[in-house]
């Protein structure tokens, strides 16, 4: 098989779909590699990297896309990368499709073969492919956080951690997952008051007994999380419903009434966001404010660690990819149902339920296209 990988060109996104050590990987077995030139620059990898790993350079995108038989990313597909796909071709990347109608629409056009890291299972539960990049998302929210939180930055001019004789600010997180538990060893490590709300009593009752008096847990209901979210000075949000939109639990009208300069970090952006008052924003322009509370919702945080985050993604995604090259789509995904969680848009078809009933689709099982 030959496999293509572009350069990543969402804004400030400097993560690559494959290392040269990914890339030896498929060429040690016999598959042809293309790489479009300058796509691992971001993240310190020349082309002569890769060329030593036995890929080849293509000058642009539209190359890889026109030879590719598999597309390996990192981010969703942009409109123009879009219009590149072809019926058959597999793309293998991040998609978060719930929220983005006009991505589906592109893909469903294309006929191209979408499988989603973020929805691909395993073996122990959880979403293997996806946690990585959560676990830094998680750690990043705290420091993103604590910056807003400077008076320069919008925020209320408050010091996460305090100091002897003042009160450390207050962080309220919103769900006790993978997001979560790294957002709460962040806030903890930096002597934050720490509330974690969730549904799971069991995940509540293992944090408890890790952290003992350092933390607070609480279960999530409606009253709790609207008390919570007015006393907080830092709001993490990190609930994940997965492949679907996630629940918009902190509404405007909460906003309203917290205090100003608190700053919110929306991690389920990618998802549409679980404040009602979110919006995907970039690297670039990473926050802005309703209410006098500062929102944080930039859409690929991990981007901004790239280095660190192409290869903690690398490491989750080349088995898959691999099986897929050796197998081609169909006999991989009938060998190993974990991954065949992760097909989303397949022939024309839209393939993971929750994504049907988000964005109005006649769903089809994946069992029927293989």
């Amino acid at each position: 098989m030959r496999i293509g990988c572009p350069k990543e060109i969402k804004n400030h996104e400097y993560r690559v779909g494959l290392t040269p050590a990914s890339v030896r990987e498929f060429t040690s077995r016999g598959h042809e590699v293309l790489v479009q030139t300058g796509a691992g620059a971001g993240v310190g990898f020349d082309d002569a990297h890769y060329t030593a790993a036995g890929a080849s350079i293509a000058k642009d995108a539209a190359e890889v896309f026109a030879k590719a038989d598999m597309i390996v990313k990192v981010k969703e597909p942009q409109p123009v990368e879009c219009a590149m796909l072809r019926e058959g071709q597999i793309l293998y990347t991040y998609l978060h499709l719930a929220p983005d109608p006009e991505q589906t629409a592109a893909l469903v056009k294309s006929g191209a073969v979408c499988i989603a890291y973020e929805t691909i299972t395993g073996p122990g539960g959880g979403l293997p492919l996806l946690a990585p990049m959560s676990e830094v998302a998680g750690r990043m929210s705290i420091q993103a956080g604590a910056a807003h939180l400077e008076k320069s930055k919008g925020g209320m001019g408050v010091l996460l951690g305090g100091v002897p004789g003042v009160e450390p600010a207050h962080v309220l997180i919103i769900g006790a997952g993978v997001v979560g538990t790294h957002a709460m060893q962040m806030a903890v490590g930096m002597g934050a008051r720490v509330t974690v709300l969730d549904k799971n009593v069991d995940r509540l009752r293992h944090l408890d007994l890790i952290y003992g008096n350092r933390i607070k847990t609480l279960y999530s209901t409606a009253q709790a999380l609207e008390e919570k979210v007015l006393e907080s000075d830092l709001v993490i949000g990190g609930v994940l419903i997965p492949g679907a939109a996630a629940p918009k639990l902190v509404t405007k009208s909460m906003v309203r009434c917290m205090k100003k300069g608190a700053v919110m970090v929306d991690v389920a952006i990618d998802q549409g966001g679980c404040f009602e008052t979110s919006h995907a924003t970039t690297h670039a322009e990473p926050t802005f404010v309703v209410d006098g509370v500062v929102h944080y919702c930039v859409a690929n945080m991990p981007g901004a660690v790239a280095r660190t985050s192409t290869f903690a993604l690398n490491n989750a995604t080349i088995g898959h990819g691999v099986a897929l090259a050796e197998l081609g789509w169909k006999a991989a995904l009938k060998a190993n149902p974990y991954l065949k969680e992760g097909l989303n848009v397949a022939l024309g078809k839209v393939t993971y339920e929750a994504v049907a009933r988000d964005l109005g689709y006649t769903y089809v099982n994946a069992d029927t296209l293989l």
